[in-house]
This record gives structure tokens, C-alpha cells and sequence, in this order.
């Protein structure tokens, strides 16, 4: 059994922004929460995609990829948050280990590495990936007062999600599979 004192910590969880967060950067965005404990917690949101795709960022590298590949050319780059917005975060399958590989779950690392990128344009990389611009990043017990505060509904991670195109339907379903319809709820935080 895990450690009480670490149990209200929330690593490998979505962060859907309530409706209180529009007009923001965060309105209708899903953040895959990758670490969090005493230290604060780190995010990378994986529905707000770029006009970036995955083929720009290997030309701005002067990384040589397969150009037949189709994921290269339709999988787009993801505004990862407002945070390090000129810094590469990737979201990734764990398996092999890159550099600067942060572990999330035994099945999700997410690394910064260019060799990732490297060995992702070579065929050598993950199966399942995403490439974000910027994080996340909330400082020790920020987030938690902010959920607190209703300002994130939580949900256990999910694979498929995480890894889906699907960017304008992902907070709708993530809250579905929690039973929650985002559209019903009011912008105005409360408590009972």
C-alpha cells in the first residue's frame, strides 16, 4: 500500500478546466498531469494543437525523417502550456530511455531530449507520442488549492486520450467517462 502522506498527490491525472477558466489560457484544455508531490506539480495540456506539425519541428532541427510517413506530415504540435513556450516537451510510451526521460507511469514518460526526436524521424522511436511547446506548472500546493477552488475537475489519466487527435472533443471525454457534461456546469465555483 502506497504512502498516506502521499496520497492526495495526483501524478498520472487529467486536468480538465472548468468552465470558470474561459477566457484563459486554460479554457476547455486537458492537461496530462505527469508529476506532482511536495514539490509543486508539472502538466503538459494535449488538445490545444498548434498550426505546427511534427514534420516543422524535424526541418527546424535539421532532423532528416521518412517523408512518406503520414504522421510526420498530419500530427500536429500542441501548445503544452504557458510555461518554457520555447522548450520541446514529449509525452511519450516508456519502454527505451532518452535523455532527460521523466518516468509518469511505468507505461508514460515525457522526456525534452532532441534524440527522441532524432530516433522518432528514424522509425526508432515510441509507438505513441506527442510533441508539446511548453508546460504546465503549478508551485507547492497551488494546484491543490486551486481544485479546491473548483477550478479543475480530476480524472485518472488514459492512454487512448492521451495519445488521440480528437483534440476538441478530449474535455468533453474525459468528463464523460467521469459522467460529468461539461455544458451543465455553471461557470460560478461553489461549495456546499
Amino acid at each position: 500500500m502506497g504512502d498516506p502522506a502521499q496520497s492526495h498527490f495526483l501524478g498520472n491525472q487529467f486536468l480538465v478546466a472548468m468552465p470558470q477558466l474561459a477566457g484563459s489560457y486554460f479554457a476547455n484544455t486537458v492537461t496530462y498531469l505527469c508529476k506532482h508531490d511536495e514539490q509543486g506539480a508539472l502538466g503538459v495540456v494535449i488538445n490545444k494543437p498548434l498550426g505546427a506539425r511534427v514534420i516543422d519541428i524535424f526541418h527546424e532541427l535539421d532532423i532528416s525523417c521518412d517523408l512518406q510517413d503520414s504522421r510526420f506530415t498530419t500530427q500536429r504540435i500542441l501548445s503544452g502550456g504557458p510555461v518554457e513556450r520555447d522548450k520541446g516537451f514529449i509525452v511519450h510510451d516508456a519502454g527505451a530511455r532518452w535523455d532527460s526521460s521523466i518516468p509518469a507511469t511505468p507505461e508514460i514518460s515525457v522526456c525534452t531530449s532532441q534524440k527522441i526526436l532524432r530516433d522518432i524521424a528514424s522509425g526508432r522511436g515510441p509507438d505513441n507520442y506527442l510533441i508539446a511547446l511548453g508546460c504546465a506548472g503549478w508551485e507547492p500546493g497551488q494546484l491543490e488549492r486551486e481544485i479546491s477552488e473548483n477550478v479543475w475537475l480530476t480524472a485518472p489519466a488514459q492512454h487512448d486520450l492521451i495519445f488521440s487527435d480528437n483534440y476538441g472533443s478530449k474535455s468533453k471525454e474525459v468528463a464523460a467517462r467521469l459522467g460529468v457534461d461539461l455544458q451543465c456546469l455553471s461557470p460560478a465555483a461553489g461549495h456546499s
